[in-house]
Formats: C-alpha cells, structure tokens, sequence
C-alpha cells in the first residue's frame, strides 16, 4: 500500500552551484550532497531540496521555471522580508496581504518562485 509522504522538491536549473549559493545565502543551511550537476539540501522538516541541471536530467524538461511555487511558512513575513532583502533577492510580490494571510514572493535565479506566506487566523 501507497502511503503519500513528500520526500523532496526537485528544481531544474541552469547552475546547480550558483543555484545553491542562492539557495544556501537565504535558508543559511549548507548542501547535504554536492556534484557538477546536482546539489541537495536538507530542510528542516524532514524534505529534501534538490537543484538539477536542467541540461542533464532525464527525462529532457519541457517546462519553463516559475510554473509553480515553493512554498514556506513564517512567523515574521515582514522581518524575513527585510532580512533577504539584504541579500539583493529578487522580488516579484512585496509583502502583500491576500486571502489567505500576509506573503511575498522572491525568484531564485532561474525563475523559480519561492513564496513566503503567514496563513490569517481565520485560515489556520
């Protein structure tokens, strides 16, 4: 029996070394497992992050980055938002509320889109 469990996110990417420097300035976690063509890391819940060279993976990607999100939660959306704004992240969405709850959305350098979201009291 299949019992559904995420085990990790895989992001194609051009540069799977520039992707991880992105990636390790802005969660402050180091790769867990490191090549030319593929880094990893270990969030802090358990779920892997993986950064794949799209120009290696199997089979050949069709798709363009920022088709979908990457999502995670935050206390603070606001001060984690001033926070990476000090790492010159690039911004599609500034800290917005929405129906949801309070977000903002930044790229990594491909494209893909990593939002950060605080759910209102109302939708927890």
């Amino acid at each position: 029996m299949f019992t559904p469990s995420l085990g990790f996110v895989l992001l194609f990417v051009s540069n799977p070394q520039k992707s991880a420097l992105f990636y390790q300035n802005i969660f402050e976690i180091t790769p867990i497992e490191e090549s030319p063509t593929f880094v990893m890391f270990a969030l802090k819940n358990g779920v892997m992050l993986g950064l794949w060279s799209k120009y290696t993976a199997e089979p050949r990607v069709e798709a363009s980055p920022g088709a979908l999100e990457i999502c995670f939660p935050a206390e603070d959306v606001d001060a984690l938002y001033e926070q990476w704004g000090k790492k010159h992240v690039t911004v599609a969405q500034k800290p917005t509320d929405m129906d949801f709850g309070r977000t903002f959305v930044v790229l990594d350098p491909d494209g893909h889109r990593i939002r950060i979201y605080k759910l209102s009291e109302t939708n927890q």
